[in-house]
């Protein structure tokens, strides 16, 4: 479980999309987000020349799949100047010690084990596959660690999830809860999640799409070439297989990606007593579903 914490967030100009530093209560360490156009304000902060890792955050211009580099240096500051000719990234984040005891070993071992999560996670593209990683002292280890656990508390507040699991809201077995939706041999099986929709790991969905998706769906195919890309959907046989839990942005568009076209997701997932997820809510709340797709 993980433990509670107290975010601290500070706007410097004032501006949050700006950049923004963030400070969890009782912990050494301090992150510094920002976007590409305030670098030269970002990198003229006294407390990256230190050492630290890093993220560099964009999308992949052709497939919109989402790009991450994970990086360490004994200076943030300087080594970021090496990645000015990289087009792909937006966005930024620094993470370092404020009391400055991260050495460089600490710093490539969070660097190998970051590299890792993500891998692990799936929801982007690494740009650098593999860290340089470090052997530590067991209490070092240890340190370091805690060190992670606090990481990914932090980035999902400024804007960065991929290293943030999927939070499974219910067993792919609670048949109770689960929802199915179908079509042409696929079947998938999935729940509402606290984020939209996830579709549980073992589903399937149909390999070929719908006509019209080519002409007014051209997200879906996106979307699902986003998620082959990631390793979320493998192709076996005749269909595509979840090689995970996904979480989708609404009921509709995990049923667009299932189905192969566009699809009225609160109707058509349904509970084992045929019972649509839309009257199921409207039921338990007394409110109609309002779901327009992604």
């Amino acid at each position: 479980m993980n433990k509670s914490a107290t975010i601290k967030l500070f706007l410097p100009f004032g501006n949050a999309q700006g950049i923004r530093t963030a400070e969890i209560s009782n912990w050494s360490g301090k992150a510094v987000a920002a976007p590409r156009s305030e670098l030269k304000h970002f990198m003229s902060r006294e407390e990256l020349k230190n050492p630290g890792v890093y993220f560099l955050i964009g999308d992949d211009e052709e497939s919109g799949v989402p790009l991450l580099y994970i990086g360490e240096a004994e200076s943030v500051t300087y080594r970021l100047k090496q990645h000015l000719s990289k087009e792909f990234w937006n966005s930024v984040i620094a993470v370092f010690s404020k009391d400055e005891n991260l050495t460089k070993a600490h710093v490539r071992y969070l660097e190998g084990r970051l590299i890792e999560i993500a891998l692990d996670v799936g929801k982007c593209k690494l740009v650098n596959g593999k860290g340089g990683g470090s052997k530590l002292p067991e209490s070092d280890l240890h340190d370091m660690e805690v060190f992670l656990s606090r990481v990914a508390q932090l980035l999902p507040v400024l804007g960065c999830n991929f290293l943030t699991p999927t939070a499974v809201v219910a067993s792919a077995t609670d048949l109770h809860n689960a929802l199915y939706c179908a079509r042409k041999g696929a079947k998938a099986t999935g729940v509402r999640s606290p984020n939209g929709f996830m579709v549980f790991k073992g589903s399937t969905a149909v390999k070929e799409f719908q006509k019209a998706t080519y002409t007014s769906g051209k997200w879906i195919i996106k979307l699902r070439d986003q998620l082959v890309q990631t390793g979320g959907l493998v192709l076996q046989g005749g269909f595509y297989v979840f090689a995970k839990d996904i979480e989708f942005a609404s009921p509709s568009a995990a049923a667009a990606v299932v189905m192969g076209g566009s699809a009225q997701g609160p109707a058509v997932w349904k509970n084992a007593d045929g019972k649509s997820l839309k009257d199921l809510e409207v039921g338990s709340g007394g409110f109609e579903v309002m779901d327009g797709g992604p």
